[in-house]
């Protein structure tokens, strides 16, 4: 396998421009949660309108990764992230216009599709970019930029909507993405180098019909089935994923039996590295995104928190993340990747030590800053998994599928994080059941119910765990070296979870 790259000397500043698209697409999928009361308010939007406005976005993001990250295999990553970055900047400025919910939830969908569209480049630029000894940095960074777009963005959007910005309210919270995205397509045509997989330029429609029918099924019950109360359609949906999925996977491997060009070359999931990853961030990314979840609820719902004193208590988690995020690559020098697994330990004594807290405290919790301790070391465990992770998984990819691998990668976090909620939402509003009308009975039920939540939470950090030591198991391949600037070789440094060698 021959992987022969030169190295481009901006792909620094190159890096900065392209994580500015994995900022703007994290963070409109959380800030949006503050500015519903806003939006319900001016645009008289109902219950179903409202919910579109959240879960459009997700759904079209969710279901154009892997599509998107193919297209820029075959037609360049830099052009297709620049036609991601368009397409999301001028929906984002329709979505700020937006005189009705119907504008409103269109512009929503439009969006999503060109984050779907950009952010897989992200991960394909630092894989074909980067040399293998600074490719934990390069994604260390880009993990430091996940985790303060996903804890960070219901503040900046508190922030937003409270200094009421030339009296626009809740339409800064898209408009900000404006000047942010003119800027990175500026940039883009500077500092971003063009680079593409060998192969044809013909897209296997088919499967992009398949796989797009297969994730709304799968995708859009787990985001609303639990507003609705679980009708029996949900089921059903879910149900037919596994047929169409099934389906979808003999029809991508005859097409490759046949030299075809599949969207998602079935090769990758040859690859026990890549495909127990995949399994492992389910686990992973599922757990966080429904602590995110519970935590919203209890100190908003259980215990009266304002928005913003809300999002403070977000802010712990989302500083060890990017504390943890930065010290990754050194950690993993000295350590190797057994930093993963001291990634779990952390997040089981922060989960724990939680439980301790809240129980403790009981109805007497008033303020974020009684749980910062713990929550901040939830924080440093998750980045210390989250970058390391991604990774891992890309190890023993070809150059050549890095957009679909990174499409994958992608894919699979937001179906994680919609599986997490769905399955930690049905534990927590289960043991919650119908809360006492008193503010004394309603912190008691939302106090039982979060930690009952977390006990469910440690038991997915354990499978998580039990995934990773079965993913030190796998042996990493033997890649060809890089060709650098001046001829000089460079072997890629293997990784291991026992440690560097």
């Amino acid at each position: 396998m021959n992987e022969n790259i030169s190295v481009d000397p901006r792909r620094w500043w190159a890096l900065v421009v392209v994580l500015a698209a994995t900022l703007m697409s994290i963070i409109d999928a959380s800030i949006v949660n503050v500015a519903i009361p806003s939006i319900h308010n001016e645009l008289h939007t109902n219950t179903s309108q409202i919910q579109l406005v959240v879960v459009g976005y997700v759904l079209a993001y969710a279901i154009g990764l892997v599509t998107g990250g193919r297209l820029g295999d075959m037609f360049g990553r830099k052009r297709m992230f620049q036609l991601g970055m368009l397409v999301f900047t001028i929906a984002s400025l329709l979505c700020g216009l937006a005189p009705n919910p119907g504008i409103l939830i269109l512009s929503r969908v439009v969006q999503g599709f060109g984050s779907a569209l950009m952010v897989p480049q992200v991960i394909s630029i630092i894989q074909v970019g980067f040399l293998p000894a600074e490719r934990p940095v390069a994604f260390s960074m880009y993990g430091a930029v996940v985790g303060f777009a996903s804890v960070f963005g219901q503040i900046l959007g508190g922030l937003l909507i409270g200094s009421n910005f030339m009296e626009l309210g809740w339409r800064n919270v898209f408009l900000v993405n404006v000047p942010i995205g003119v800027f990175a397509l500026v940039a883009s045509v500077l500092l971003v180098r063009e680079s593409l997989g060998e192969g044809t330029k013909k897209l296997d429609l088919i499967g992009v019909g398949l796989l797009t029918l297969s994730l709304v099924l799968l995708t859009y019950p787990l985001s609303t089935g639990e507003d609705a109360g679980w009708p029996w359609w949900s089921f059903v949906c879910l149900i037919l994923t596994i047929p169409l999925f099934v389906i979808f996977a003999r029809y991508e491997q005859r097409l490759t039996q046949r030299n075809g060009a599949p969207l998602l070359p079935i090769s990758l999931f040859s690859d026990r590295r890549f495909t127990l990853g995949l399994i492992t961030a389910l686990t992973f990314y599922g757990t966080n995104a429904a602590l995110f979840f519970i935590l919203s609820l209890f100190v908003q719902d259980g215990h009266n928190f304002t928005p913003l004193l809300s999002g403070l208590a977000f802010a712990p988690l989302g500083a060890g993340f990017l504390l943890s995020s930065l010290a990754a690559p050194r950690m993993i020098t000295r350590l190797g990747l057994q930093v993963l697994y001291y990634g779990v330990v952390l997040i089981l004594i922060g989960d724990i030590g939680t439980i301790f807290i809240v129980q403790a405290l009981g109805i007497s919790l008033h303020s974020p800053l009684q749980l910062v301790p713990f929550i901040f070391l939830i924080g440093v465990g998750q980045g210390f998994i989250g970058t390391p992770l991604i990774n891992v998984v890309l190890t023993n990819i070809a150059h050549r599928h890095a957009g679909a691998a990174s499409g994958a990668i992608t894919t699979a976090n937001q179906v994680s994080q919609a599986l997490g909620v769905a399955l930690i939402g049905v534990v927590f509003f289960g043991i919650l059941g119908v809360p006492g009308k008193s503010a004394i009975q309603l912190s008691m039920h939302y106090n039982q119910a979060f930690i009952i939540s977390i006990i469910a939470l440690i038991g997915m950090s354990i499978l998580t765990l039990v995934f990773l030591v079965l993913l030190a198991h796998v042996p990493q391949k033997t890649r060809e070296p890089f060709m650098v600037a001046g001829d000089e070789r460079i072997e890629e440094m293997p990784l291991t979870l026992g440690g560097m060698h």
